[in-house]
């Protein structure tokens, strides 16, 4: 059968499917293309950047599965595939640890200053006196969303000494307990912690979850951290309060638009940015990679794959 992957992966993933009898083709398609060679597939491997909406679906007559090669599928119209009768895999054992390791890298940089000093030296500024940062340890970390990516980071910042409290409606207690998580209200989690970190789908109940009312309860040095999607945070409102003092910072991956453009984050020296690359480590295209050409070649088997999301 034909599968086409659209967004790159490791190259042993390709083999998996070769040696499964199967005929690759590697096309970094524009959406506008994507409409035209869909329907000569069997299968379609993405990660974040293609989008697989009802048009696309509509024109995928041969399809029978589509692999998301990482955790999130906000960006594959999930339903409608079903509707479609297309499975929709996924790896979200993949870029676990590399997005947690993501997100403590932002609280190191926002906690000394790294951004503002490199720039410093690059422009000839040796800003010693204005780069007093703090320590993590003995910090309280709020990370909203336990699963993996959030007990793998709770993880990492206890080896920092830190005290990590969380907010899941979805986790069990006795999880979370083994984790050393203290699952709290999301409001008491907003007014105590020092860095806030979010590990959160998007949908329609954690869209802006984080806005204006949200920010004035955090402490005026806390940090934002968002390795998520783009859309949990309100940007105007984060800019806001980012300008104004009223937080201490923001470490952001994910974007409500990407690319951003001509962002106003970047006139903030409070502010570290990454160009979503959460899942962007050799480690994690090996694994996401190989683990979803995995869950493809079982769907194209006939067989119940391990990771199907839109059963």
């Amino acid at each position: 059968m034909k599968v086409l992957i659209t967004d790159g992966t490791a190259p042993e993933a390709v083999k998996m499917l070769e040696e499964a009898g199967h005929e690759v083709v590697l096309d970094e398609a524009s959406p506008e293309r994507l409409l035209e060679i869909i329907g000569e597939y069997d299968a379609l491997i993405v990660r974040s950047r293609t989008k697989v909406r009802q048009d696309a679906l509509d024109r995928a007559v041969r399809m029978k599965v589509i692999g998301r090669a990482g955790i999130g599928v906000d960006n594959i119209d999930v339903k409608y595939a079903k509707e479609k009768g297309i499975k929709v895999v996924n790896a979200p054992l993949g870029s676990t640890l590399s997005v947690a390791e993501l997100a403590l890298s932002h609280m190191l940089a926002l906690a000394r200053g790294l951004v503002k000093g490199t720039n410093g030296i690059r422009s000839q500024q040796w800003l010693k006196k204005q780069l007093k940062g703090m320590e993590l340890d003995g910090k309280t970390v709020g990370i909203i969303g336990c699963g993996r990516i959030g007990q793998a980071l709770a993880s990492r910042c206890q080896a920092f000494g830190m005290t990590t409290i969380g907010y899941d409606p979805y986790l069990p207690a006795e999880v979370a307990g083994r984790a050393n998580i203290r699952l709290v209200e999301l409001d008491d989690l907003y007014r105590t912690s020092d860095f806030i970190s979010l590990h959160v789908a998007l949908t329609d109940e954690t869209r802006h979850m984080i806005s204006k009312p949200q920010l004035d309860m955090m402490k005026k040095n806390a940090y934002v951290i968002n390795c998520a999607r783009g859309g949990v945070v309100d940007e105007e409102a984060l800019y806001n309060a980012l300008k104004e003092g009223r937080i201490g910072g923001a470490g952001l991956d994910v974007f409500e638009t990407e690319p951003p453009g001509d962002t106003k984050f970047a006139e903030l020296d409070n502010v570290t940015m990454t160009p979503h690359i959460g899942a962007n480590t050799v480690d994690a295209q090996f694994k996401a990679g190989t683990m979803v050409s995995e869950q493809v070649i079982m769907a194209l088997k006939g067989e119940t794959p391990t990771f199907w999301v839109n059963k």
